[in-house]
């Protein structure tokens, strides 16, 4: 019988390797266009206020982690990857409070986007950024379970790509389905990760549809409570 090595096709665990590290690269490509494209645009310029800057490199240095986490297990350095990973889950927790800070920023100082409801769009951000959380610790509680592990921190880097996914869409053309716009184009990268899996475990590991059903709450209850009395009240504040 013909070994893998023999019939010259890599190793499932190289194979699952490449797969994860190209999807990370490809993430990293989409958020990086995403803000290229707005300030080639000139919707975005280097004299945006402060927090908006570190709010901005602030989640772009996740990507850089998180695509240099996968480059370490790509090129076989797995201890340094796991060196690396508490340092990464504590920058999470700075990423909520980046995250929920600068939303509310934005409202404060009228920089949210016209086509989208003030209430609305800081209960969108901040479901994306606890979603992200969530998921990314808990890759870190299932890190013994690599299975998990790496699908897990796959669907939080896919949610926490929204922002730079979003300035790809046509987002003003979406009208009331704004908010699922975005999600389908999430979407479209779970399924990639899920025909994955079935191509080569045979069936889509439950870690997708954590991720997935998480982000899909999220984006159902996004209007629920943006309508509701406390963050209605809360916007007014804000909004002045």
């Amino acid at each position: 019988m013909a070994t893998v090595a023999e019939s010259g096709r890599p190793h499932p665990v190289a194979r699952e390797r490449n797969f994860f590290f190209w999807m990370a690269l490809a993430i990293a490509a989409t958020t990086v266009a995403g803000f290229s494209f707005q300030f080639a645009m000139g919707r975005s310029s280097l004299a945006s206020p402060w927090w908006v800057h570190l709010h901005g490199v602030t989640f772009m240095g996740w990507m850089a982690i998180w695509v240099f986490q996968n480059y370490l297990v790509w090129s076989g350095r797995v201890n340094l990857h796991r060196r690396v990973g508490p340092i990464a889950a504590v920058y999470v927790a700075w990423m909520i409070a980046i995250g929920i800070s600068a939303t509310m920023l934005a409202a404060a100082n009228h920089r949210i986007p016209p086509f989208f409801e003030p209430s609305a769009f800081m209960v969108m951000d901040w479901t994306y950024v606890l979603v992200f959380a969530g998921l990314t610790w808990s890759a870190v509680r299932l890190r013994a379970k690599s299975d998990w592990h790496r699908r897990l921190m796959l669907s939080g880097a896919i949610v926490v790509m929204a922002p730079g996914l979003a300035r790809l869409l046509p987002l003003p053309l979406l009208g009331g389905w704004i908010y699922w716009g975005v999600w389908a184009g999430l979407a479209v990268y779970f399924a990639i990760a899920m025909a994955w899996d079935i191509a080569t475990r045979r069936s889509i590991h439950p870690a997708y549809f954590w991720g997935l059903g998480a982000i899909t709450l999220g984006v159902a209850l996004i209007r629920p409570i943006a309508s509701s009395p406390p963050l209605l009240a809360l916007t007014e504040r804000l909004t002045g």
